[in-house]
């Protein structure tokens, strides 16, 4: 993965995957979930993915009974290509701990876990995402711009995106309980540009943060913020004035259902 760009299940899922096949027996499939640190293997046919079998799906089963009659089929997967915060957020929402992660014709390519996901979190490199893009708005604005590390008031803040995920909000709730949470990242435009007595600092990044932060009614957050030189017409300020954000409140909360991760997964699953 290049730096600054958005980590996906590719970068982090485990490409060496341990399956069984259908006509395995639940014996067969009991003794080798007993014999790997696994709790359960995608069903293949070939490299096809066909269903799901945990060691719960074995409970009370006769041990010669063929595995694709205990298997579940209903499956969700990921695609290589899913920004991991999605691949995130199915597996908070389903509370399914593996996703078998498959290609455009559904054949097996790895296997994504809430560990993996956890590990994609730790590792997050807010720096280098800060230092892309100040390099980026000084090359595109023949600016210069200074990066700063301070607290910001959330009632001065600027929304740049219009909507977040319920589900989501929860997991940010937990980071800013316990201190993990990764400091916003904030551009702070000269006030010339938008007019006299309009905010300054536009929201880059953490928008699901400051959310989270509203529920638990804290003030001020830590940030990355990247100070502009000079006024400059910025896009997202540009999308701020359309969507009419002028504060967090102006940010909605979607549920999950409506999120179109779930027509890609339905859609990778044939329906």
């Amino acid at each position: 993965m290049e730096s600054g760009d958005k980590p996906r299940v590719k970068d982090y899922m485990t490409r060496d995957v341990q399956t069984v096949s259908g006509d395995d027996t639940v014996a067969d499939v009991a003794r080798a979930i007993a014999e790997s640190e696994h709790g359960g293997f995608p069903v293949t046919n070939g490299r096809r993915v066909e269903g799901f079998v945990s060691a719960r799906d074995l409970l009370l089963e006769s041990d010669d009974a063929p595995i694709f009659t205990v298997m579940t089929r209903d499956l969700v997967v990921a695609h290589p290509d899913m920004r991991i915060n999605d691949a995130a957020r199915v597996i908070l929402r389903s509370g399914i701990q593996k996703l078998p992660v498959v290609d455009d014709t559904g054949n097996l390519v790895g296997i994504i876990s809430n560990a993996d996901v956890v590990r994609s979190q730790i590792e997050r490199a807010t720096p280098e995402k800060v230092g892309k893009l100040m390099r980026t708005l000084e090359n595109i604005h023949g600016i210069r711009a200074t990066e700063e590390r301070r607290t910001v008031r959330l009632d001065d803040l600027v929304p740049t995106q219009t909507k977040v995920y319920s589900d989501e909000l929860e997991g940010r709730r937990y980071e800013l309980e316990n201190g993990l949470a990764e400091p916003l990242v904030v551009i702070d435009n000269p006030l010339s540009v938008t007019g006299e007595g309009s905010k300054e600092l536009l929201l880059a990044d953490g928008h699901h943060r400051v959310k989270a932060a509203r529920r638990l009614d804290i003030d001020e957050m830590d940030a990355y913020v990247i100070v502009l030189n000079e006024p400059v017409e910025l896009g997202m300020a540009e999308t701020a004035r359309k969507e009419n954000l002028s504060s967090i409140e102006d940010i909605k909360e979607v549920d999950y259902a409506h999120h179109p991760l779930v027509e890609t997964t339905e859609r990778l699953q044939g329906r």
